[in-house]
């Protein structure tokens, strides 16, 4: 018995986004007809328009694109030949009238098992907060934030050293694994939704380059995931001896201490820094127009750095 083939948009921007798209194409049980993806971003030194990841899947393998600006510029019309709108991490919201076009409705894929963590940042929410786990949600959308009917969740452990870099790529091959098959059950009527229990809501709100700021009163452990969490972006920084420095890699020191938050100890393998509870031993940072290196290699090139009487800000 041949399956019946769904017509489909899909609407997402970065790499996560790409995977997926990558997914649908490759296996071919269903056809892409349209992608939308956000319009070009001026990126890198030069500040030249950059096409995000989508759209540069989408153009290799002669697929139309579309990049509406706004929410508004998006309308049903465009839908007309599809019967399903799959989005991932797309970053417009979607109108109520877009969302009733096809026939089987809007889809989305959320990188966090509903209902906790609703919102941006689900990644780097979970790994700063120290969950254990997380995983992905496919939804039926609605005009709710993350709020929709859940069609099926698969689970992900975090490991404990886990950057939120290293995890998007596993939930990306997560949902790309998946995808086909929660299509294939959706067109053959062998799926029921169930509804989100809003009691048990957390919400990740987005990042912002000023959380990037380490602020060496919180415990190392807090800062330790939350360095984690924001690799690669924003990346967390601090103040040394007035050089902005980026923290990379970093481990946790237990520390009978009562030393003043920021000190700087010595120490000639790692940067060693007090915190409001232990040591934070930075492994790895960057310096202002450098690359990373390790935070050995720094030292060696700065000795003036080993020294207890230099404070982080």
């Amino acid at each position: 018995m041949n399956q019946a083939k769904l017509r489909l948009a899909f609407a997402g921007t970065p790499e996560i986004a790409s995977t997926v798209l990558a997914a649908l194409v490759c296996e071919g049980r269903h056809t892409v007809e349209l992608v939308l993806t956000q319009p070009d971003r001026p990126a890198g030194r030069g500040r030249k328009l950059k096409p995000s990841a989508v759209k540069l899947y989408a153009l290799e393998n002669n697929i139309p694109v579309l990049q509406p600006a706004t929410s508004k510029e998006l309308v049903p019309d465009s839908l007309k030949n599809c019967d399903l709108m799959l989005v991932v991490a797309y970053g417009l919201l979607i109108s109520p009238e877009i969302l009733a076009t096809p026939k089987y409705g809007c889809i989305n894929i959320h990188t966090s098992l509903l209902p906790r963590w609703r919102g941006a940042a689900p990644i780097q929410r979970a790994i700063e907060n120290g969950d254990n786990g997380t995983g992905i949600t496919i939804m039926q959308m609605d005009s709710g934030l993350d709020t929709g009917p859940i069609l099926e969740q698969f689970t992900c452990s975090i490991m404990p050293d886990d950057t939120a870099g290293e995890l998007h790529d596993r939930l990306a091959e997560l949902s790309a694994a998946n995808i086909n098959d929660l299509l294939s059950k959706i067109v053959n009527r062998e799926i029921n939704a169930t509804e989100q229990d809003n009691s048990k809501t957390t919400y990740a709100k987005k990042i912002s380059k000023q959380e990037a700021k380490i602020d060496w009163t919180q415990s190392a452990i807090e800062l330790e995931r939350k360095i984690r969490a924001f690799n690669p972006f924003p990346v967390t920084h601090t103040v040394i001896n007035n050089i902005n420095i980026r923290i990379w890699e970093a481990e946790i020191k237990q520390s009978p201490d009562n030393l003043m938050a920021g000190t700087i100890l010595n120490n000639k393998t790692s940067l060693d820094i007090m915190t409001g509870k232990d040591v934070l031993a930075i492994t790895k940072l960057q310096l202002p127009g450098k690359r990373p290196m390790s935070a050995k290699d720094f030292l060696n090139g700065h000795p003036e750095f080993i020294n207890d009487n230099i404070v982080a800000c």
